[in-house]
């Protein structure tokens, strides 16, 4: 469990040196002395690759000792960064006053590969000098900036970091450290943890009640260092700068925690929260939107909140119980959807229900399950009323209501593509009812908006310079995030995109309705074939990695792997589906044909002769 260091087993020999970490096992109070092992001068290799450990497992950093070397500050600085020291106080004591005064560890956080190389840059071939410079190395894997908002990376790391030696002292310290924090990417697992922040979508009317959705907004938190109070903070703070043009938060600008260090519920797992006076005067329908922003996000980092109680001026302003808090606001998560719907051996739609280990569906109401159509891929609206199809050619778009002998009218929509992989995607339901689908016309290649799933497409705009073709496209329940495959030659990526809509939408303006800002979810893949959303922030992918084999894999939609296990292994998967409530099972489209993966349990055979598998959205 002590600390190990990549360099040593490099450099071979080396002593161990006192500005190391240690950790501190909670439940034993027992001190583990690092493993840390550092050269007296030299360069300095890796100075990371803790293993990850358990959450119990504390790492605290050690101040530097009397007549350190150079090499010794370097690494015990680096050391410190990685560290369960909640204000970096530890890490400070390796820099000199000015420096210390001008460092500010929370504006970023650079995630490495492997723990940063440090290599010293000698002069005159000696260290007796009273100025080192190092430079600090390794390969990007991604970043964590002010808002605390997590990107992918890539590329080659290198800063300088200078050292200087008091001319009275004569003791080494920092006087120009490296901006912000640097450590590897286990240390950083070990350190932070992704939480969903929750705000509501704006430009959006959901077409069910309530009339509010939630949006999850992640952000990285460090684990053991009161991750409730860091949460809050962030929460109270706004959304992050990608999601903030759709969404809002009820939090009167400005609004703070006042005189708290720490938030902690009671015995009556109810969580006390004081805020300055900026909330002083919010009515109770804005106070209850505020207390369910808190317990969506507190119920996402920890199970032990069920009640929230808001106070400022001295006074109770509201309170709200997880029960109250879903007539305030629709979140993804918590709406369980009715039934599975899939196509069957004659290619009409049939559905069964959705939490139940049944094997043999209906077909559903109406001409997509009563009529002649036959259809390649399916999508039902979430409130399970309407159904779109697209025909086994994948040309034309259907649409109607499942409902008994409604009848099919002429196609919504017609592909000019000449293949049917180059004409319509499956369509997407949104949570206001609109119908979303990809023309995959190399000559005319759109993403198109059916308002309502009827009447003239919207031809929505994309980000400019976006290259490639739209293969996928599938619509958070909050309305306001979009996942899409996008295939550039050989290589086909998962991107999520922001949904703008002007105040025209509605007037069928065709510049009204935009996606913004797309960002890699799946950094690490060459090829995504599958995918859907299976959770508030979290997706569901089926690819392959270069030269590697296919997998399927959680991704969150910052490009962060979400932790726990991945789906069991399941082989020749052509279609995926999942629902944003995790309490029911994955079900994919293989060649043993349709199989569902019930939570704790291996994957299991529902039906030989079925394709296309879809949850309502």
């Amino acid at each position: 469990m002590g600390r190990h260091l990549v360099g040593a087993d490099r450099e071979g020999g080396t002593r161990r040196t006192p500005g190391r970490a240690v950790a501190y096992v909670a439940c034993g109070a027992v001190l583990l002395a690092g493993c840390a092992s550092m050269p007296d001068s030299g360069d300095l290799r890796g100075v990371e690759s803790t293993p990850r450990q358990d959450t119990q497992v504390r790492v605290f950093a050690m101040p530097p000792h009397e007549d350190a070397s150079s090499s010794e500050i370097v690494s015990g600085f680096l050391e410190a960064l990685t560290s369960d020291d909640p204000d970096y106080e530890i890490a400070r004591k390796y820099l000199t006053k000015e420096a210390s005064d001008n460092w500010r560890p929370l504006l970023s956080t650079m995630v490495l590969a492997d723990g940063p190389a440090a290599d010293v840059d000698r002069v005159g071939g000696r260290e007796e000098t009273d100025n080192l410079s190092y430079r600090l190395t390794g390969a990007k894997v991604a970043t964590v900036d002010a808002q605390q908002s997590y990107a992918p990376a890539g590329g080659d790391y290198s800063e300088a970091m200078h050292l200087t030696r008091d001319k009275k002292t004569k003791q080494w310290r920092i006087d120009v450290p490296p901006r912000g924090v640097v450590m590897g990417r286990t240390d950083f697992q070990r350190n932070y943890m992704s939480v969903d922040k929750y705000y509501f979508a704006t430009n959006t009317t959901l077409g069910t009640s309530p009339h509010t959705a939630a949006v999850a907004d992640p952000v990285f938190v460090r684990r053991n260092v009161d991750p409730m109070t860091q949460t809050v903070r962030s929460l109270l703070k706004g959304p992050t700068s990608w999601l903030d043009p759709v969404a809002r938060s009820s939090f009167p600008t400005g609004t703070a925690l006042k005189d708290v260090t720490t938030l902690t519920t009671d015995d009556q797992n109810r969580l006390t929260v004081p805020l300055n006076d900026k909330a002083a005067r919010v009515g109770l329908t804005k106070c209850k939107e505020m207390a369910a922003q808190l317990l969506f996000t507190l119920q996402n980092l920890t199970p032990t909140v069920d009640e929230v109680v808001l106070r400022a001026a001295g006074r109770q302003l509201c309170t709200l119980t997880e029960e109250s808090a879903e007539a305030v606001a629709m979140r993804g998560s918590m709406e369980r959807a009715d039934y599975l719907y899939f196509l069957d051996a004659k290619h009409r739609l049939v559905r069964l229900a959705a939490a139940t280990n049944g094997t043999k569906p209906d077909p559903v109401p109406g001409a997509l399950g009563e009529g002649d159509a036959e259809l390649k891929s399916v999508a039902v609206s979430r409130d399970e009323d309407m159904a779109a199809g697209v025909g086994l050619d994948g040309k034309n778009l259907y649409v109607g209501a499942l409902v008994p002998d409604g009848p099919l009218g002429e196609p919504e929509l017609t592909s000019a593509g000449r293949t049917p992989d180059e004409r319509l995607s499956a369509p997407s339901w949104d949570a206001q009812g609109d119908l979303w689908v990809a023309d995959r016309d190399p000559d005319n290649p759109r993403l198109l908006l059916l308002q309502e799933g009827v009447g003239d497409p919207l031809v929505v705009n994309m980000p400019p310079g976006l290259e490639g073709r739209i293969e996928s496209v599938r619509v958070a329940a909050d309305g306001v995030r979009i996942a899409l495959v996008v295939k550039q030659g050989e290589k086909s990526s998962l991107l999520i995109g922001r949904i703008e809509r002007s105040d025209d939408a509605k007037a069928g303006d065709h510049s009204a309705v935009s996606v913004r800002e797309l960002r890699s979810a799946t950094p690490a893949l060459e090829e995504v074939s599958a995918m859907s959303w299976a959770g508030d922030s979290r997706l569901v992918v089926v690819g392959r990695e270069k030269g590697g084999v296919q997998t399927m894999r959680y991704v969150q939609v910052d490009g962060s792997t979400p932790e726990g296990p991945a789906p069991a292994a399941l082989s020749g998967v052509k279609e995926i589906t999942a629902s944003e409530d995790a309490r029911l099972p994955l079900v994919g489209y293989s060649e043993d044909g349709i199989v569902r993966l019930p939570s704790g349990a291996q994957w299991q055979k529902v039906l030989t002769d079925g394709t296309a598998p879809v949850y309502p959205g």
